[in-house]
């Protein structure tokens, strides 16, 4: 029931937004169904401004509507087990910015799970990646589009299923609270896809990688995953939802 009321405040609030600011505008409204705060971090694109100064706290069942320019390009991503001073100094168990509230342009430390969109005047493109590794379930789920307009996410949670070589473990070393990408964890350019494995043709899916596109086929998994993992849509705005089912 609770859910339901969630989602049904949402759609009011972005339907208001939608007609306030004429159909134009995009918006991405966060919202946060884990039972614990989540901490956004949002890195735009080269030469595209920092939206909402790059990060702030979400308590859980609460949302947040971000504005997007026209053409505008970037990543989002959650951040767990957070502490902040007064100042905005601290830091984050995962997805950290350089210790700040506000990642104002820097990007998460991997692991964490990556939202990726890209604005443009025919259509947006849109992923979820683990390609950096993974933190916490995503769900990327387009509103009023046309085309395709597919869900992207990662609504599994692979840390319970994370291989013993790839996990990040709490301070205390009870839980894994992310997992690292396979080119993180080895470094080695079968994994990074890099060097003579730098081409679709030669960078493969490896055991690790299926892991992850098993628990999670509606996310890019490794660097050359099947281009299908990246969604298209037109004149949509878009929920991104933390913990999507809880």
């Amino acid at each position: 029931m609770e859910a339901m009321h969630l989602r049904s405040i949402s759609i009011f609030l972005l339907l208001s937004l939608v007609l306030f600011h004429g159909v134009s505008a995009t918006t991405i409204m966060m919202i946060n169904k884990c039972p614990h705060p989540v901490w956004p971090g949002i890195q735009p694109g080269a030469g595209q401004p920092v939206l909402a100064r790059g990060g702030f706290k979400l308590p859980p069942k609460r949302s947040y509507t971000l504005f997007l320019p026209p053409a505008w390009s970037g990543r989002l991503w959650g951040r767990e087990g957070c502490a902040f001073d007064a100042s905005g100094r601290g830091k984050c168990s995962t997805g950290d910015c350089g210790g700040s509230l506000y990642c104002n342009g820097m990007g998460g430390t991997p692991p964490a799970t990556l939202a990726e969109i890209t604005l443009t005047a025919e259509q947006d493109f849109y992923d979820v990646s683990l390609v950096d590794g993974y933190n916490l379930p995503i769900s990327i789920t387009p509103f009023k589009g046309t085309g395709k307009c597919t869900y992207a996410g990662c609504v599994s949670d692979l840390n319970v299923m994370c291989p013993v070589g790839l996990q990040v473990r709490s301070h205390d070393k009870r839980r894994v609270v992310a997992c690292k990408s396979a080119c993180s964890a080895f470094n080695s350019p079968r994994f990074c896809c890099t060097g003579s494995y730098g081409n679709p043709q030669t960078c493969k899916p490896t055991a690790y990688s299926r892991i992850f596109k098993v628990a999670c086929p509606r996310a890019y998994s490794y660097a050359y995953d099947d281009p299908t993992s990246i969604a298209t849509c037109t004149g949509a705005s878009y929920f991104l939802t933390f913990c999507p089912h809880h």
